[in-house]
């Protein structure tokens, strides 16, 4: 128990390393030597677990995108079920879109998107449905959520707020507040709301 608890916590301080190095420079500019120096291990020591950059850097956006969509879902407070996830689904879209990470790297590698968007699942998105589908199955017992295929209307959900997440910045006009960040909020929600509601 403590030898995995103690891994974590170097997994941790290498992934807060990897974060800080792509941060700085971006994924490609970054090299595991970076890393392994601003860890303070070897690049040995790094080889051991990842055989290279991306690996890391994918295990980086796991734990900071997974750790803010669990942050951003209400605790139960006795609402419908529908109420409290939607809510917590608008928040972390827009905490998402916010997120340094995801800006650094939609501005200086947003190649390293595309597997996520157009061939595979991600370690991030299995994670992301396993908390929809529970949310559904539990709108679905209290009446809240519309009756239907839980794992089709979890993986509905997600191709909707990745959009929202991802593509919101190329239809937004500074100059109307009807095109702002928050009014494309507030039209998730609606979507999301009819989307969901019995």
């Amino acid at each position: 128990m403590t030898s995995n608890r103690h891994n974590r916590t170097d997994d941790d301080s290498v992934l807060d390393a990897a974060r800080d190095c792509v941060l700085a420079v971006g994924v490609r500019r970054t090299t595991l030597t970076d890393i392994a120096r601003r860890a303070g291990v070897s690049r040995m020591t790094l080889y051991r677990r990842w055989p290279d950059v991306r690996t890391i850097v994918g295990d980086l956006m796991t734990r900071e995108w997974t750790a803010l969509a669990t942050a951003a879902q209400p605790p139960d407070d006795g609402r419908p079920t529908r109420e409290r996830l939607v809510e917590g689904l608008v928040a972390g879209v827009r905490a998402f879109r916010d997120h340094p990470l995801l800006r650094k790297i939609v501005e200086v590698d947003p190649e390293l998107l595309l597997p996520y968007v157009l061939d595979r699942r991600g370690a991030s998105q299995e994670a992301f449905l396993a908390i929809l589908e529970a949310a559904v199955r539990a709108g679905h017992a209290d009446g809240s959520v519309r009756p239907d295929h839980p794992v089709r209307q979890a993986r509905a959900v997600l191709l909707v707020i990745q959009s929202f997440a991802l593509s919101v910045p190329t239809m937004t006009e500074p100059a109307d507040p009807g095109l702002s960040p928050d009014a494309f909020d507030a039209e998730l929600r609606h979507t999301l709301e009819r989307t969901l509601a019995p």
